[in-house]
């Protein structure tokens, strides 16, 4: 088995995970209110779908990824939303069955790039592995956001690591993004995932680290939990911060998450 088949095999398996969720939920289910702006059950899956359709042109359709570029460029902040607003309007049912059309369509697409090719995307372009790793990143937090509107509580699983590990190599993209300066300083990564293993990112002697939970550092990654309520630590000054700024998304960061306490 590839790096590839090992990454798309855990992403249909965090999406299944989803699609169990939601599959039996009655229309006041979709209607859930999952976040602080509004996003319901139903906004949720049709972000997911759009962005697994965006990822699919991406690969296959170079005029349709060409509109959906012009679109951002004419509304970066906004068009995303825009899309999905539209796209939640589907009865759920009908959205229930592109969301796993797509999921289908786009796993078969990203087998079929060529050895050494790279996906155009809105940064740098991907291989198909970062590709993959970002749509696991992405169905983890949003498969978040909808468990805890509909009063589930989510295992853990190995599969954090993926988020794991975008959010420890965005660390220069974080700093970036809320214009700062890479102050360059090594931090030693060391979580432990839900079966007991090491998830280890950085160099062995370097002064600062963070450690805890795989499944807190990926919580925190994804900002859906403040630092004050995970189990992840820092030694250092730099490493300290960091936990205060890691993201592991795209975008802008949004609103900083709110202490449970507060809630």
């Amino acid at each position: 088995m590839t790096v590839l088949d090992e990454i798309l095999s855990d992403l249909t398996a965090e999406s299944l995970q989803l699609d169990q969720w939601v599959a039996g939920l009655p229309a006041d289910g979709w209607a859930a209110v999952t976040t602080p702006e509004g996003w319901t059950v139903a906004h949720q899956i049709a972000h997911l779908h759009w962005t697994d359709s965006t990822s699919l042109a991406a690969i296959v359709d170079p005029d349709e990824f060409g509109r959906v570029m012009l679109a951002a460029a004419e509304d970066p902040f906004g068009f995303i939303d825009t899309a999905t607003e539209e796209m939640a309007l589907l009865p759920p049912e009908d959205l229930l069955v592109v969301w796993r059309e797509g999921r289908v369509e786009l796993d078969a697409a990203l087998r079929g790039v060529p050895v050494g090719e790279k996906i155009p995307w809105f940064g740098p372009a991907m291989s198909p592995a970062s590709m993959a790793t970002a749509r696991i990143m992405e169905t983890w937090a949003h498969g978040h956001d909808v468990a805890e509107a509909i009063g589930i509580t989510v295992p853990e699983s190995s599969r954090a690591k993926h988020v794991c590990h975008i959010g420890v190599r965005a660390r220069p993209y974080a700093y970036l993004v809320r214009g700062e300066q890479d102050p360059g300083v090594d931090i030693r990564v060391e979580l432990t995932g839900p079966d007991g293993d090491l998830w280890t990112w950085g160099p062995d002697d370097a002064a600062e680290r963070v450690t805890g939970s795989g499944h807190d550092f990926a919580l925190l990654a994804t900002r859906r939990r403040h630092l004050d309520d995970v189990d992840v630590r820092a030694e250092g000054e730099h490493a300290a911060h960091w936990l205060t700024i890691v993201q592991a998304f795209a975008g802008l960061p949004g609103a900083d998450p709110v202490p449970l306490a507060d809630r």
